[in-house]
């Protein structure tokens, strides 16, 4: 394939490397100083930019014909406008707050783990999520998607909180999985994250009972987790039409 990267950072120079060891080719590579350029001519288009950037670029790829998958966080208030933009040009648009397989994994069993927790009310939960210091948003779309997994199974809760290394709950991003404020009579489930160092990402889930803790964790040793699993959903995208997730790549792979 033909691949357009928009966005030629860490990430996208990690991608480019995992594509070329695959067979492909990366036939354009969009930075700040070409920011705009439509991927025209390319098979599928893998974006990886900012997340103030991202909806311009889905746009771009969109309007070009060209099937995207959208790597880049921060940008899912915009959700509903997406999908209106890709059943307006009767595109193909692939997006995942993470495109490892083991945080797909992850996600999985945090989803089946959560179904267990709503029948335990003894127990609580919070997620932990640590990454390098460069990282813009927080906390990670990793740990919004793992809140609102919970969020969806387990009845006792109702979105999420950003807790400060203190403890502190910080209001401004106390907002419900669904993209609603939350419900002031029900507990949110609150996201402790930390920035530091070069730390590729971890993230955990721990629910804990006056008797015992159980943990979940994902732990990236690197980018290439994230590089691989996105360039196996730029594959899969390719000839496709529709909006679609990782899920999606793992069960029809």
């Amino acid at each position: 394939m033909n691949i357009a990267l928009l966005g030629y950072g860490k990430m996208g120079r990690a991608i480019e490397a995992v594509a070329q060891t695959r067979g492909h080719q990366v036939a354009l590579k969009v930075g700040s100083t070409n920011a705009g350029t439509a991927p025209s001519g390319a098979d599928v288009a893998i974006e990886f930019s900012r997340p103030e950037h991202a909806l311009a670029n889905m746009r771009l790829c969109l309007e070009a014909g060209v099937p995207v998958v959208v790597g880049t966080t921060g940008w899912y208030d915009h959700l509903e406008q997406v999908k209106a933009l890709v059943q307006e040009h009767r595109g193909a648009l692939l997006w995942a707050s993470n495109f490892s397989i083991g945080v797909n994994l992850f996600f999985r069993l945090n989803r089946q783990l959560a179904l267990l927790m709503d029948q335990q009310p003894r127990y609580t939960v919070h997620i932990d999520e640590i990454h390098h210091i460069h990282k813009l948003d927080a906390p990670s779309g990793t740990a919004i998607t793992t809140a609102r997994d919970i969020d969806l199974r387990v009845q006792r809760y109702s979105g999420w909180e950003l807790r400060s290394n203190a403890g502190h709950a910080e209001p401004v991003k106390a907002q419900a999985s669904t993209g609603a404020n939350p419900q002031p009579s029900t507990p949110v489930i609150p996201i402790h994250s930390e920035r530091t160092g070069e730390v590729p990402g971890k993230h955990s889930v721990t629910w804990r009972s006056p008797e015992d803790r159980i943990t979940l964790t994902h732990e990236a040793f690197g980018r290439q987790g994230f590089a691989t699993g996105a360039v196996i959903a730029a594959e899969w995208l390719k000839g496709r039409t529709g909006l679609f997730t990782m899920d999606d790549v793992l069960d029809n792979h």
